[in-house]
C-alpha cells in the first residue's frame, strides 16, 4: 500500500465507481449522448456548437471567453454557431472542400476557435501549427500536409516560406492588414461578406478531422490523422477526468497548435455545454489568480510549471484573491512531482490530478480520478474503456514494478487513425498487435497505477509537441560554423529535462560565448524556441560508431562523468 495517498474527493464527482466503470463501460454506451445516435448525421461541430445553440438553456451561455491585456471577448454558443457558419461559407468561397487541408498558424485569439469550428463544419481537415514554430518547421509540415489554405497573421506570416509551398493557394490574414499581398484574403472581409446560413457537411465518423504533427525519431514530420469519432473520447474524458458539469468555466492553458488546445480548450468542453476560457502566456502566480477571480474559473488544466509558480508565490499571494470558485485542477506533459501537489494543497486546499496522453492517443488515456486515491508522482490509472500494459524488449507483458514500454490496447475512439501519406510509420506504432506502443518508459504497481520514467528513444517532448533529436541536430548542423552536432537531454531545475548540444566546429571557427549564443539563436529562429539547447559544449570530435552512427549514450556518459570504454570499438 502506498503510504502517502491522498484521499478520494468523491462528493459530487461525475465518476463515483471506477471499478464498476472499468468492468461494465462500453464505448457504444456513449453514442446515445449524441444526436447522431438517432439522426445518423455526424459532424463534431454540430454536436459541440450547433446542438448547444439550439438548446434554449445553453444558447446564450458563453462557449468562449478570451482575455489578453485589456481585451476581453465573450462568444455564446448562439454567436459561435453564426460565426462558424460564416467562416465555413468563406472557406467554400475559396474552393475549400471536404478533405482539403487547412493549416492554422495563429496565436491564441478568438479567430483560432472560430476557424476550428468552421473547418470542421465543411469537412475540411484542420492542421494546427504550434504558434512558436519557425520557418523550417512550418515548411516541412505544410509541404508534407499539402496545405491548400493557411490562416495566419502578418507577424506569423514572416515565418512561412510561401515560395517553397506549391500546394498553398490562399492566405487568410487575421488582424492587422498592413502588408497584405495581392492574393491574400482579409479575415474581416471574408466574414463580412459570408452568409449566415451554412449547409453542414455530414461525414462518416471515420472521416479525418485533424492532421496533428509530431516528429519521427529520424526528425521527419509525422502527420497524425484523427477522425470526427474522436468526439466520444473528448466527451467521456471531459466528464470523468476533467469532471465538467453545467455552469463550469474550464481554463485549459495550452498554446495554439498543441493537441491539448484543440481537444480541451475547444471541442471537449463544448460537447459538455461548458464555457472555455483562453488567454496568452503567463509569467506569474498573480496572473493565474487574477483570472481565476475575474472569470470565475472552476476547473484548471495546465502544465506543472504553472502550479510550481503558485507554490513559489506562497500562501500570502493566494490570500489576496477570491479563489472560492476553483474546485478541480489537473496537470499534463511535465513531471508533476509530489512537492508540487502538496504545496498546492497547502495553499489552495485542493490537490492537482496528473494525466497522461499523447498526440497518438488523441485524448487523456491515463489519469487520476476524483473517486480514487492520488499516489503523488504517479500518472494514475487508465480511463475506463482503455487497457494499458507494460512490455519488455522481448514484447512480453511484465509484472508490476518492472520498467518497460507503456502500451495501450487498440481501438478507442480518439486514437490516431493513420499517418498522412506514411502508412508504414503508422504500422510501426502497432509492432505489438493490437497494442499501440507509446514510446514512453513506465512501470505499473500492484493497484494498476502507472509511473512515468521517460522516453524510450531519441524523441523529446517540448511545448510544440514531439520532436526528434535528429531534427534538432540537423538544424544545428545547418549553422555555417558547425561541422557536427549531437543533442542529449539533461535534467535541470525540478527534474525537468532540457537540451544540451555537443558541437564540433569547422576549422575556421573557434569556441566563444558569442558563437554559442548565435547557434542557439539559429535554432530558435529556424525550428522552435522550445527546441533550443539551453547549453552548448564544444568538443574536438563527436563519438560515432564504425557505421557512422552518433553515440548518444557516450554523450550522456560525458555529461555524467562516467567511463565510456574504448569508443573506437563501439
Amino acid at each position: 500500500m502506498f503510504e502517502n495517498e491522498i484521499k478520494p474527493r468523491m462528493q459530487g464527482a461525475n465518476l463515483t465507481d471506477y471499478k464498476d466503470a472499468c468492468r461494465n463501460f462500453s464505448w457504444d454506451e456513449v453514442n446515445r449522448d449524441f444526436s447522431w445516435h438517432t439522426t445518423g448525421r455526424v459532424n463534431i461541430a454540430h454536436e459541440a456548437i450547433d446542438r448547444q445553440a439550439e438548446n434554449p438553456s445553453l444558447a446564450d451561455t458563453n462557449c468562449l471567453i478570451y482575455s489578453h491585456d485589456k481585451v476581453t471577448v465573450q462568444i455564446t454558443f448562439r454567436q459561435m454557431r453564426l460565426l462558424s457558419n460564416r467562416f465555413g461559407n468563406a472557406l467554400r468561397s475559396l474552393g475549400v472542400a471536404k478533405g482539403d487541408r487547412v493549416f492554422i498558424f495563429l496565436p491564441s485569439c478568438p479567430e483560432l476557435f472560430i476557424a476550428l469550428v468552421g473547418c470542421a463544419k465543411i469537412g475540411a481537415v484542420i492542421a494546427p501549427l504550434y504558434s512558436n514554430y519557425r520557418e523550417t518547421a512550418v515548411r516541412d509540415r505544410m509541404l508534407d500536409g499539402q496545405g491548400k489554405v493557411l490562416i495566419t497573421t502578418t507577424r506569423h506570416r514572416t515565418r512561412v516560406p510561401e515560395d517553397e509551398l506549391p500546394d498553398l493557394e490562399k492566405c487568410i490574414i487575421v488582424g492587422e492588414e498592413a502588408g497584405l499581398q495581392p492574393d491574400d484574403v482579409s479575415w474581416e472581409a471574408l466574414m463580412t461578406e459570408a452568409p449566415d446560413d451554412l449547409e453542414l457537411e455530414w461525414v462518416d465518423p471515420r472521416d479525418p478531422l485533424f492532421l496533428i504533427y509530431t516528429s519521427a525519431p529520424d526528425g521527419s514530420p509525422l502527420g497524425l490523422l484523427n477522425s470526427h469519432d474522436t468526439m466520444r473520447g473528448y466527451y467521456i474524458t471531459a466528464k470523468w477526468v476533467l469532471d465538467l458539469k453545467e455552469g463550469d468555466v474550464l481554463w485549459t492553458q495550452a498554446l495554439p497548435g498543441w493537441p491539448m488546445n484543440v481537444a480541451y480548450s475547444a471541442f471537449a468542453p463544448w460537447l459538455c455545454g461548458v464555457t472555455s476560457f483562453v488567454t496568452m502566456r503567463l509569467s506569474s502566480a498573480e496572473e493565474i489568480y487574477e483570472r481565476f477571480e475575474k472569470f470565475g474559473v472552476t476547473v484548471f488544466y495546465a502544465i506543472a510549471r504553472l502550479y510550481r509558480m503558485m507554490v513559489e508565490a506562497g500562501e500570502k499571494t493566494a490570500a489576496k484573491y477570491d479563489l472560492s470558485r476553483i474546485r478541480h485542477m489537473l496537470s499534463v506533459i511535465e513531471p508533476l512531482t509530489p512537492d508540487i501537489i502538496y504545496g498546492v494543497m497547502r495553499i489552495l486546499g485542493l490537490p492537482v490530478y496528473d494525466t497522461w496522453w499523447t498526440a497518438e492517443t488523441g485524448m487523456i488515456t491515463i489519469a487520476n480520478f476524483r473517486c480514487l486515491p492520488i499516489k503523488p508522482g504517479y500518472l494514475g490509472r487508465p480511463v475506463p474503456g482503455i487497457q494499458a500494459a507494460i512490455f519488455d524488449k522481448e514484447h512480453e507483458e511484465v509484472v508490476p514494478f518492472t520498467m518497460g514500454e507503456l502500451a495501450l490496447k487498440a481501438p478507442w475512439p480518439s486514437m490516431a487513425t493513420g499517418v498522412w501519406r506514411k502508412p508504414e510509420a503508422y504500422r510501426q506504432y502497432f509492432r505489438q498487435q493490437p497494442w499501440l506502443m507509446s514510446g514512453d518508459t513506465a512501470f505499473a504497481d500492484h493497484d494498476g497505477y502507472f509511473f512515468y520514467q521517460g522516453r524510450t528513444g531519441n524523441v523529446i517532448i517540448t511545448a510544440s509537441g514531439k520532436l526528434g533529436l535528429v531534427e534538432v541536430e540537423e538544424t544545428v548542423k545547418r549553422h555555417p560554423a558547425v561541422a557536427d552536432a549531437g543533442i542529449i537531454r539533461v535534467p535541470e531545475n525540478h527534474g525537468i529535462k532540457q537540451l544540451k548540444a555537443y558541437i564540433q566546429l569547422k576549422e575556421a571557427y573557434s569556441p566563444s560565448p558569442q558563437l554559442e549564443q548565435k547557434i542557439m539563436a539559429y535554432v530558435r529562429n529556424n525550428l522552435s524556441p522550445d527546441a533550443t539547447p539551453r547549453s552548448i559544449q564544444f568538443c574536438e570530435k563527436l563519438p560515432r560508431s564504425s557505421k557512422g552512427e552518433l553515440l548518444h549514450r557516450v554523450l550522456k556518459a560525458w555529461e555524467l562523468g562516467l567511463p565510456t570504454g574504448d569508443i573506437d570499438k563501439l
